[in-house]
């Protein structure tokens, strides 16, 4: 004898089937994007003062690709770390090359009228290839420990509906 379901079991079952295979492409994203994240040196600069603006305005965030510093070109944005002090991300004014293998750049942010006032001796800088305004504000908010918080029991109370067992309608075991 077969045993009808209901609708409302029919649609359960649906969206239960529809949320998990949704997290699962979503994990596989996230897992090939950190792959590949680790393979082609690439990270991700969020940027706090304006000095980019307009190009780049407070508050973006930004996918940067290191590269050796012999491929920057005039017009790059690039990322350059400064010992002791914070990454600076500014557009190349000027390329030197150093003796050492090292190449002296001079760079100066949008914003600002004048080139930065020193210039930097690298071998590798980061290369910005892409930048999305206004994502940091949702980055730090979600960095939050309520909203990782929030979402972790969110998700683990999803997943438990998800894969709890069910018993069928008319199943008296």
């Amino acid at each position: 004898m077969t045993r009808r379901r209901s609708a409302g079991a029919v649609a359960a079952s649906i969206v239960r089937n529809v949320l998990l295979n949704v997290a699962a492409v979503a994990g596989s994203i996230c897992i090939i994007l950190v792959v590949l994240a680790f393979a082609f040196h690439i990270t991700l600069i969020m940027f706090r003062t304006g000095s980019m603006s307009p190009t780049i305005p407070t508050g973006s965030v930004a996918v940067v690709r290191q590269i050796p510093a012999t491929e920057a070109r005039v017009g790059d944005v690039v990322t350059v770390d400064r010992p002791g002090e914070l990454p600076i991300t500014h557009r190349v004014v000027s390329t030197t090359p150093g003796a050492d293998g090292t190449v002296s750049l001079r760079l100066k942010g949008d914003a600002n009228a004048e080139p930065d006032a020193v210039t930097y001796q690298v071998t590798t800088v980061r290369r910005v290839i892409w930048h999305a305004p206004g994502l940091a504000y949702a980055i730090v908010w979600m960095s939050q420990p309520l909203v990782i918080g929030g979402l972790t029991v969110g998700i683990a109370a999803l997943v438990t509906w998800v894969l709890w067992p069910r018993r069928e309608e008319g199943d008296d075991s």
